[in-house]
């Protein structure tokens, strides 16, 4: 199946090899995240108008019995549940169409839910989205299991950090930061975002333990994808006789467990790289758009489903992050305005709400109009 997907996706033709994978892709997530808040919003007895994906005017769709419009829209960089009560598609509420709505579409109109069940609502998407990450690296693991390396040092490079630190062939990484490190894939997890931070070792050599402290350098490496990536690295050379290489099998509970750290592990990354980003110690280069991911789905397709299938959990994690982010009308700007709510016992005033929702909003846009610039010009 694997060879047959590569062959059909290889083609050079731009709507096979760039364009569907980069479609399937983004529907699957944003089809799950969306899905999470409606899901919830129906759990909490909140009732749904409209179901899309993508924005603007709609290509295709049909009413269910509940009275919710799903549809397919012409601009496929997104989607949106829109509650009843709701004047946008952020759940910013109109106060005068709140006011005329009947009494029977009042109680399960979104604004006049316990701000609990307003939370989960929100908070369900981005859960979601983790969740189906979870999901595929759970599968990926109980079919594949995972390739390891023993966390041993083969070589070091000289004029290296780990030279200048006083590394030798033949220690084993116990720690790296207070963090215990089992594979040499681990040592790699815990340098690669950490270029220009002093970092400490714990190492056994000889049966004992010493510490050593090293300050990874950047360099730039490509990717499976063939993407220019810039990582922190100390210089240590992992090989065969010393790594051990070796596949480890799960069982489906095994595989599940592994892949909740997994995901964890991606997010707290992804967490390490935006505060890194925000104070100007990582390449903007890094943050791409709609271009990029199209790009990179591209570039997925022809290695294989599996590769298409791994972009979807990376990019759904990421779509999770990016939502919890404090900021309107994103989820987490939603989230921050329900707790002040519940520990003020009254909502933010419109006023207040209309001024945060305009920053957040320019702020968003703002950063759009960053990727879509790097995807066009910036790298």
């Amino acid at each position: 199946m694997t060879e047959l997907f590569s062959s059909i996706f290889s083609t050079d033709n731009v709507l096979l090899g760039t364009i569907v994978p980069f479609l399937f892709v983004l529907t699957v997530v944003v089809f799950v995240h969306e899905m999470g808040h409606y899901l919830v919003g129906r759990w909490c007895g909140i009732g749904a108008t409209a179901f899309s994906i993508g924005f603007g005017p709609e290509l295709i769709g049909f009413n269910d019995r509940h009275g919710t419009r799903w549809k397919l829209s012409a601009i496929p960089l997104g989607g949106y549940v829109k509650f009843v009560g709701d004047m946008t598609v952020t759940s910013q509420p109109d106060k005068a169409e709140a006011d005329a709505l009947p009494e029977g579409l009042r109680k399960v109109a979104f604004h006049t839910q316990p701000v609990w069940k307003r939370a989960a609502t929100v908070f369900a998407g981005p859960l979601f989205s983790f969740l189906l990450t979870i999901a595929v690296f759970a599968v990926m693991f109980s079919l594949y299991g995972r390739f390891v390396t023993e966390p041993t040092v083969a070589e070091v490079r000289p004029g290296s950090p780990a030279a200048e630190a006083g590394f030798l062939p033949g220690d084993r990484f116990v720690s790296v930061d207070g963090a215990k490190v089992e594979t040499f894939a681990d040592v790699q997890r815990l340098v690669s975002g950490r270029a220009g931070d002093p970092i400490r070792f714990v190492m056994l050599r000889d049966g004992k333990e010493v510490t050593l402290q090293a300050t990874p350098e950047v360099s730039e490496q490509t990717d499976a994808l063939g993407n220019a990536i810039k990582v922190g690295i100390i210089g240590v050379v992992n090989n065969q006789a010393m790594g051990q290489p070796r596949v480890i099998s799960y069982s489906p509970p095994q595989a599940f467990g592994e892949a909740v750290i997994e995901t964890g592990r991606i997010i707290a990354r992804t967490g390490q790289f935006l505060k890194r980003f925000v104070v100007g110690r990582e390449d903007k280069c890094q943050l791409g758009g709609p271009v990029k991911i199209a790009d990179m789905a591209g570039k997925a397709a022809k290695l294989g489903f599996e590769w298409l299938v791994q972009l979807v959990a990376l990019l759904s994690v990421g779509i999770g992050i990016l939502n919890l982010l404090p900021i309107p009308p994103l989820d987490g700007g939603h989230l921050v305005f329900y707790a002040v709510e519940a520990a003020t016992g009254r909502p933010v005033s419109e006023r207040v709400m209309e001024f945060v929702y305009r920053a957040g909003f320019f702020l968003v846009l703002v950063f759009m109009g960053f990727v879509f610039w790097n995807d066009l010009f910036g790298c």
